[in-house]
C-alpha cells in the first residue's frame, strides 16, 4: 500500500486493520486492538493485560489497579506507539489516535478534538443557547457535542443502520466502472 503525493480518500477498515496488524510492535496489545476511523483521525485501541490481585481484592482496589496499568502502559509504550502514529500520519493523511483497556476500564488519550462549522437558525440556536444557560453546557461548542453525544446513545441503532448502509453504498461505487 504505497500512493506518491496523496493518500486514497477513503481506506477500508480491513486495509487499515492490517496494516496495523503488520506495524504494530508484537505484544503491544493482548490481543488484535480495534481501529476506528473517520476523515480526521484513526483511532487504535487494544486490551492490555490485567494487574494481580488477591482473590478478595474490592471492585476500589480492581478499578484503581486497572487505571493504573493503563497509565504504565502509556508511558512504557509512548515511543513505539509515536513511531508507530508517525509512519500512519504519514501513509494515511491523518492523525493517529490511542487507547487501552484493561478489564472493565477503557481510556483514550491523545484523541482530537476536531472542530465542526455549523450553521443554526434562531430556534436552534435557542435550543443550545437553553443547554448553557441550565448549566448543562459552557459553550455551544460544547452544547453541540452533548446533542450529538445524546442522538448517539437514543438512536444508536438507527446510527448503525445508516453506516451499513453507506458502506454498502461505498462498496457498490468502489465496483463501478473505470472512467480514468
Amino acid at each position: 500500500m504505497k500512493w506518491n503525493a496523496t493518500p486514497p480518500a477513503a481506506l477500508s477498515a480491513d486495509e487499515l486493520t492490517g496494516w496495523f496488524a503488520g506495524r504494530l510492535p508484537q505484544g503491544l496489545f493482548a490481543s488484535a486492538p480495534t481501529i476506528t476511523s473517520d476523515r480526521d483521525e484513526i483511532l487504535v485501541v487494544g486490551d492490555i493485560s490485567e494487574p494481580e490481585l488477591p482473590a478478595d481484592a474490592r471492585d476500589a482496589a480492581t478499578a484503581s489497579a486497572r487505571t493504573a496499568r493503563i497509565s504504565r502502559f502509556r508511558g512504557e509504550t509512548r515511543d513505539a506507539r509515536t513511531q508507530v502514529a508517525r509512519d500512519a500520519a504519514r501513509l494515511f493523511g491523518r492523525k493517529v489516535s490511542w487507547g487501552a483497556r484493561c478489564g472493565g476500564v477503557e481510556e483514550l488519550f491523545t484523541t482530537l478534538g476536531v472542530p465542526v462549522m455549523t450553521r443554526l437558525r434562531l430556534e436552534d440556536r435557542h435550543v443550545v443557547d437553553t443547554l448553557i444557560d441550565a448549566g448543562v453546557a459552557r459553550s455551544r461548542s460544547e452544547a453541540l457535542a452533548w446533542c450529538v453525544r445524546l442522538v448517539s446513545q437514543h438512536q444508536a441503532e438507527w446510527i448503525d443502520s445508516l453506516r451499513n448502509a453507506l458502506t454498502s453504498v461505498q462498496k457498490v461505487r468502489a465496483e463501478g466502472p473505470d472512467v480514468a
